[in-house]
């Protein structure tokens, strides 16, 4: 049963941040070889915390649909990579990212191409990089509609564009599901993950979309920039007394981070999002992490109303 928005959902923000962000496509042979592919290619992207980037799978592709097609009319998967554009070295780590995960995960893959889904000024020349692999036997051609680079390799040939393309967009948008147990919370964000897995222009970085260790800036040992949200963590409820801000009978927290290519496409997916978790049950409130705006200045609002305002 659904239960009642205003009771639930806490009248908050969550505070995301500007990024910048590439896109492609990569298709193969059929489902099992793309979704190893995928797995390779957005490994270790979890959290900018510790990862180099925050990679997830924006959409797939069944490759001949309408809306669903691709270049080759193989089945395929729309990748977003992105970075956190408060880097000075920003698009020269963007660049060096791109270049390592379609290098070393998609050309590795077995029946795999890659594809720019980025039509900018600004562009990265990594089919030409990652090419450098063929040793002097790499080669420029036309195919499927597109200009690009063959490798060839072991397996037979690789194919991927000459260019890769990338643009502003917006990270760490989220949702945090406070529910009875475990169970309960786990359950929630699976709901939400379902919705935001069915928009296109959003990606879901952690684990099965799920983040059971939401962090918080900063940390009482000087070589760490984050820690436990030790406020929100409910074993510590008794502990901290009055300092815990875990509503009563809540004993298990799950978040989602969603990262897009606008604040708008985020705020879309965060309302899928809540929409979606209402319908579990054991879900006490709903909420989202912020810092007053010393994050980052994009702020999605869990009531639409002022979203739109």
């Amino acid at each position: 049963m659904t239960q009642d928005r205003k009771s639930i959902v806490e009248d908050t923000y969550a505070e995301g941040f500007r990024s910048i962000f590439g896109e492609f496509l990569v298709t193969a042979r059929d489902r099992t070889w793309l979704d190893h592919c995928c797995h390779a290619v957005t490994g270790h992207a979890s959290s900018t915390i510790m990862c180099d980037s925050e990679a997830g799978v924006a959409r797939l592709l069944d490759g001949s649909s309408p809306g669903q097609e691709t270049p080759d009319g193989r089945i395929g998967a729309v990748i977003q990579i992105h970075v956190p554009r408060f880097r000075k070295d920003r698009e020269t780590h963007l660049e060096r990212v791109m270049l390592a995960r379609i290098g070393q995960n998609v050309m590795t893959c077995p029946t795999a191409r890659c594809f720019n889904r980025l039509d900018t000024d600004a562009y990265f020349k990594l089919g030409r990089k990652v090419s450098f692999f063929g040793d002097g036997h790499q080669f420029r051609d036309e195919r499927f509609g597109t200009k690009g680079w063959v490798v060839p390799i072991m397996g037979g040939e690789f194919y991927l564009t000459r260019r890769f393309g990338f643009s502003d967009g917006v990270m760490g948008g989220n949702l945090w599901f406070m529910s009875t147990s475990e169970d309960a919370a786990i359950d929630a964000a699976e709901r939400a993950v379902l919705a935001v897995n069915q928009l296109d222009d959003c990606v879901l970085t952690f684990p099965g979309g799920v983040a059971a260790s939401a962090s918080k800036a900063g940390s009482r040992y000087s070589f760490l920039i984050a820690s436990t949200y030790a406020e929100y963590c409910p074993t510590l409820k008794q502990k901290l007394g009055g300092n815990s801000l875990v509503p009563d009978g809540v004993q298990s927290i799950m978040e989602i981070v969603i990262n897009g290519s606008s604040l708008a496409a985020v705020a879309k997916a965060t309302y899928a999002a809540i929409d979606a978790a209402l319908e579990s049950d054991g879900l006490i409130k709903i909420s989202a992490g912020n810092y007053g705006g010393r994050l980052g200045k994009s702020f999605i609002h869990l009531n639409p109303e002022k979203q739109d305002a």
